[in-house]
């Protein structure tokens, strides 16, 4: 799911948070997975994100594959790793604060933050520190603007709008388009501005375009009223699922009943508390990751996952685990030990994933490669909502 200056203060990083449901940080909440912390030959992985709080679907999910991803290569016996991951409640000051906790327990190698703006926050520090870090969900540009140390698992927020733009005209998906964005959100805004912008090129029709922000993102009626009236078929929603759920009522209740399309962002609207399922019917979404796929990577990392936790994995579950395997991999290519300093370690992941010989498939992408900017390459796939699960479309 996926989305822009450098931080030039903590106190700014915090304001900018407590406007952005984008987050990670340390909590009182935190977990510590793999090899016992004494043996040298382990390579210490720390993780950050929101596991309580509105956007703790994101950060539980990431973590969760994460440990899988964790169990199989420790199953192995060639490299030894260790996680420890810390609750931020979406919070940017507290992802700086778990950032340093982590740091101070041995941390060799970041996953950086799960959600956008705490990333850019946390993103200076590590650079700074010459800490190589994957992050496997911020995808905001500024994320890894400007930075060497830092990379990207998921898709860009241009990528993203831009992959929609281009899905919707090759499927034929809507004769009229609207579109309702957060405009004080980065995610939000970066997606929106990019799918304006291609949605000009490929020559679809935007009737209506309206906004909201974090404060103003409980009440949509004034805005379906005029898309509605705008005589949009499809209704663009770069936006993350709570917003969204909220939408998707109020638009029944109005009996109103375009088609929606969304981003990565509105993967965990299933599993939103309170939320029926059944108001999702249809709702159609760009992701790197469809839990129905038939490879025998996905299966087995869905089964793994459903019989660990219960659950099917979102695309932030597959996010994780494929950062923890990335990172495994270049780490077996570089001859990265546990020994090491975080710079020598730093400096040579960096080599290795912006080598061309280097790339990985996962459950998230096949052939994937990063650029020296730090962003990966990788094509997101559409999906549906039927029944009450997500589908390939």
């Amino acid at each position: 799911m996926k989305k822009f200056t450098k931080i030039a203060s903590l106190a700014l990083t915090a304001v900018m948070a407590a406007t952005c449901l984008a987050g990670c940080g340390a909590g009182s909440s935190t977990s510590t997975s793999g090899s016992a912390s004494g043996d040298k030959k382990v390579i210490k992985i720390g993780g950050i994100g929101p596991l309580t709080g509105a956007a703790a679907i994101y950060g539980q999910a990431v973590k969760n594959g994460a440990e899988i991803a964790l169990d199989e290569i420790n199953s192995k016996g060639d490299l030894k790793f260790e996680l420890k991951f810390e609750d931020d409640e979406n919070d940017a000051e507290k992802a700086v604060n778990a950032y340093n906790n982590l740091k101070d327990w041995g941390m060799q190698v970041s996953m950086g933050t799960v959600t956008t703006q705490p990333c850019i926050a946390v993103s200076a520090e590590s650079n700074s520190d010459g800490m190589f870090a994957l992050t496997p969900s911020a995808s905001a540009p500024d994320v890894v603007k400007d930075k060497d140390f830092m990379f990207q698992m998921c898709f860009s927020d241009p990528n993203q709008g831009v992959a929609s733009a281009k899905y919707i005209k090759e499927q034929n998906l809507g004769e009229k388009i609207a579109v309702i964005y957060n405009n004080s959100d980065v995610y939000s805004t970066g997606v929106y501005q990019k799918f304006v912008s291609e949605a000009q090129n490929q020559g679809l029709n935007v009737v209506c375009v309206k906004t909201f922000t974090d404060d103003s993102a409980n009440d949509f009626t004034s805005q379906l009223n005029e898309i509605k009236a705008a005589g949009a078929d499809l209704v663009y929603l770069p936006i993350y699922y709570t917003p969204a759920s909220l939408i998707l009522t109020q638009a029944k209740k109005m009996q109103y009943e375009p088609k929606f399309f969304g981003v990565d962002g509105m993967d965990g609207i299933l599993t939103l508390e309170g939320f029926d399922k059944s108001l999702a019917e249809g709702v159609m979404l760009l992701t790197p990751f469809t839990a129905d796929a038939q490879d025998e990577a996905t299966k087995s990392f869905v089964k793994k996952y459903n019989d660990k936790y219960k659950e099917t994995p979102n695309q932030f579950a597959a996010d994780g685990y494929d950062v923890v395997n990335a990172i495994y991999e270049a780490c077996k290519k570089a001859g990265i030990t546990g020994d090491m300093t975080t710079e020598e370690i730093g400096k040579k992941l960096v080599d290795t994933f912006t080598s061309a010989e280097f790339k990985i498939d996962g459950i998230t992408g096949t052939g994937m490669t990063w650029s020296k900017d730090g962003e990966i390459s990788k094509e997101p796939k559409g999906m549906k909502i039927k029944n009450g699960a997500y589908v390939g479309m």
